[in-house]
């Protein structure tokens, strides 16, 4: 590769841009030369699955815009300019303070429904062909949306996209763990109450800050979303240390690890996971912006896959962190050498990790395939 290919902050975006409209001119990334511009090319095609992608986070800034004007007594910018500001994160736990006045935005159906179309056309635009998109209703809940009204949206949206775009999307619903046990049990209420739970809901999850909330206590709602047939995947390791990804594994029974961060602080920790193919979900750029790690040269994906765990890559809150799914691809080819072939069996390891039915894991695999075959034989 020519020049090195660098995860963007939110600053490096230029005002108002977009990511994922057009990989190859997108200025949430540095100017690359003719290698990097190729495989850029390659990936801004390549099929693909995303596993870590937070609804409200996924909001572009032309949506969180008139979100905002429809809501004027918020303090979130109406400006997508001034959003590049807003979005400039010093720590964790001012990332959740920002996210949360964006989650304030999201007050009717109408809202909840724009938001999840339009989420969904930008996946298509990077040709994602399945997500599974991290919802927290909780949220939406306690600000006095109905539940059905809820789920009567994202489901609208859900059908309408994959009827428009052919993007197939399916929902894990999370639990805010600052909100403690209260929002866990309105969680699982919505999740295993079989008069509410959506058609799309495959999988239960645990989000928000990990200092000072122990995993452990949240084991009772795993539990019953376990028992209705939900897959457990709660975030751990991502701003604590190796001992929260083992208490999400032998207490809330995760069947993969949101970002797991820290587990290469533990070698027996990474064994394990390699040994049973538990993937981790993660997310280069998030982790940079966030300040869960330092810098990218210390990003831990590397010893995660010399360790040989199931590594799925995924852009998290794409517009607050200046990047999309397609600069998360660069920014993994780039810290593990990747070409076209190793691209696209990364784009692999996210369909065999999803909770998609064998035979779309199977469509979308072939179409990986064919692509590259396709594209290397060109």
């Amino acid at each position: 590769m020519d020049q090195p290919i660098t995860a963007p902050g939110p600053r490096q975006r230029s005002a108002g841009a977009v990511p994922g409209e057009d990989p190859l001119t997108d200025t949430s990334v540095p100017a690359v030369g003719t290698a990097d511009r190729d495989l850029r090319t390659f990936i801004a095609g390549l099929p693909k699955a995303e596993l870590h992608v937070h609804h409200v986070g996924s909001a572009s800034p032309r949506i969180v815009s008139e979100l905002a004007a429809r809501h004027p007594d918020s303090k979130v910018p109406t400006d997508p300019e001034a959003l590049v500001d807003y979005f400039t994160f010093t720590d964790f736990a001012h990332f959740i303070e920002v996210y949360l006045s964006v989650v304030d935005l999201i007050r009717t159906p109408e809202d909840v429904r724009l938001l999840t179309f339009e989420v969904a056309r930008d996946m298509a635009r990077q040709q994602v062909r399945y997500a599974e998109l991290t919802l927290t209703p909780f949220s939406s809940t306690r600000r006095g949306i109905d539940a059905r009204a809820f789920m009567d949206a994202i489901e609208d949206a859900r059908k309408a996209a994959e009827a428009e775009f052919g993007t197939v999307l399916r929902w894990c619903f999370d639990i805010p763990g600052e909100a403690g046990t209260a929002a866990a049990e309105e969680t699982a209420r919505l999740a295993t109450d079989d008069r509410l739970r959506p058609e799309g809901l495959v999988s239960f999850g645990l989000g928000g800050p990990e200092i000072g909330v122990p995993r452990p206590q949240f084991k009772p709602y795993f539990d019953r979303a376990i028992a209705a047939g939900l897959r457990s995947v709660p975030h751990a390791g991502e701003t604590t240390g190796p001992e929260t990804v083992w208490d999400a594994l032998t207490e809330l029974r995760a069947e993969r690890i949101g970002h797991g961060t820290s587990s290469a602080r533990d070698p027996k920790l990474l064994a394990h996971l390699a040994e049973h193919r538990i993937p981790l979900e993660v997310c280069p750029t998030s982790n940079i912006a966030t300040r869960a790690v330092r810098t990218l040269e210390e990003h831990p994906i590397k010893e995660f896959a010399r360790a040989g765990v199931l590594v799925t890559v995924n852009s998290d809150d794409p517009p607050m962190f200046g990047t999309d799914l397609n600069n998360e691809y660069a920014v993994a080819a780039r810290l593990l050498e990747l070409d076209e072939r190793g691209l696209a069996g990364l784009a692999k390891n996210a369909v065999e990790a999803s909770f998609l039915d064998t035979a779309g894991k199977a469509r979308i695999a072939r179409e990986i395939d064919t692509y590259t075959a396709a594209w290397l034989a060109h």
